[in-house]
Parts: C-alpha cells; sequence; structure tokens
C-alpha cells in the first residue's frame, strides 16, 4: 500500500519567512509532519542531523549559504533523507548542481500545491521529481556528457533488454504503476526488474537508479 502522506516527515528550508512558513503551513494541513524549518542551508544541516526527516524541501539561493552545498552535505550524512528542491530558478545550470550534489528532484515554485503535495509523496517513495521540462534538460545534458566521455567500463554488469527498458523509464519519471501500464506488464514485474537491477548495479535505490540511467545516457528511447 502507498505510504500516506500523514507518515511522510518534511523539513522547509528557505531565507524568506512568509513562504517558508506558508509551504510548511500548506503542507501540515494535508497531513504530512512538519518537523522542522530553516532558513539558510547551515542551519538546514545543523537541524536535519537531530529531526532527520524523510525529504527536506530546499531553497538554492539564499544569501551567502547555498542550498547545492546544503544538500551534498545532507544527503552525504544522512542517506536515508531526500532532498527535493523547490526554487524560483530555472536555470539550467542551477539544476544541474542541484542534481550533482544529491537532489532527488527539481520543482519550480510557480507549481500548484497540489503539485508540491504530490512532488513530496513521491520523493519519499524513493522516485526522481522534475518539473516537466527541467526533466529534459537534465536527460539531455548527461546524455550528452555519456555521448562525449570515456567508452563504457566493459566491467559494467550487462543488464537484460526488459531490464533496460525499465531502467530507461525510470530515468524519465515513471512510477512502476505507469511504467508497467507502459510495457503492458504487471506491477509486480516492474518492481521484480527494478530489484534486479539495483543488485547487478549495487544501487540501493530508484534515485540512484535514475541518475545512474542518465549518467550513462540509457534514459533515451531506443530509437533515437
Amino acid at each position: 500500500m502507498t505510504e500516506t502522506t500523514a507518515t511522510v516527515s518534511v523539513m522547509v528550508v528557505d531565507d524568506h519567512p512568509i513562504w517558508r512558513n506558508g509551504v510548511a503551513r500548506d503542507l501540515a494541513e494535508r497531513g504530512f509532519e512538519v518537523l522542522a524549518t530553516a532558513s539558510d542551508g547551515e542551519a538546514a544541516v545543523r537541524i536535519a542531523r537531530t529531526v532527520r526527516p524523510a525529504v527536506v524541501l530546499m531553497d538554492l539561493n539564499m544569501g551567502a549559504s547555498t542550498g547545492v552545498e546544503a544538500t551534498g552535505r545532507i544527503t552525504t550524512e544522512l542517506p536515508g533523507t531526500r532532498v527535493l528542491v523547490l526554487s524560483a530558478s530555472g536555470e539550467h545550470s542551477d539544476v544541474l548542481e542541484a542534481v550533482k550534489a544529491g537532489a532527488s528532484g527539481y520543482l519550480l515554485k510557480s507549481a500548484s500545491v497540489e503539485e508540491l503535495v504530490d512532488a513530496v509523496r513521491r520523493t519519499a517513495a524513493g522516485d526522481a521529481v522534475f518539473t516537466a521540462g527541467l526533466a529534459g534538460l537534465v536527460l539531455g545534458e548527461y546524455r550528452r556528457m555519456a555521448a562525449t566521455g570515456p567508452d563504457a567500463d566493459p566491467g559494467t554488469p550487462r543488464l537484460s533488454e526488459r531490464e533496460t527498458e525499465v531502467l530507461r523509464l525510470v530515468a524519465k519519471g515513471l512510477t512502476a504503476r505507469q511504467i508497467a501500464d507502459r510495457l503492458v506488464i504487471s506491477h509486480r514485474t516492474v518492481e521484480n526488474h527494478v530489484q534486479s537491477t539495483l543488485r547487478k548495479l549495487q544501487l540501493h535505490n530508484r534515485v540512484e537508479l535514475a541518475r545512474y540511467a542518465i549518467e550513462h545516457g540509457l534514459d533515451g528511447d531506443p530509437d533515437e
């Protein structure tokens, strides 16, 4: 059964108090457990160590304190905590830096409350969540990096054709049920392929799996 919002703990990080408190209130009203808020990256890291939220909603541009640095420290020190960037910036460089630092996703502040709630829930469940246009930017950039990078390591584990299909769709941000519908297979079969791929690649969750896929250029359609 899908995890309910009541079981998802969050922390909101933003240097604008009206925005920060508004987001915290919106999430609390929809059943999320808002453990804390923070006004800068340094405070975010310090508080996250104590409260250990499932999801941190992280702004990027906070004066002298950067959300990218805080994201890197939190995801490194607290592997059980995922970071979802919530920023006004849709700049390509900002998105890529956040993802490289370990962010599980990137949402623009223009998103509706419903989109935010869905994104936080999906992030807590292990999905990589991006505002639609930004997902294309991230995938395209990593595809170019993979195309111009060194040859693939011959020791890389070999995936089956079906595992590769599932991996491509994971990289596009589809949920297991959406993948099942797309490939006309059962939800359980999708999960089995995901778990098998995780074992082969020695990864721990779907976020790492999506990052692996886009770093190795496996996010595009086979005919592209």
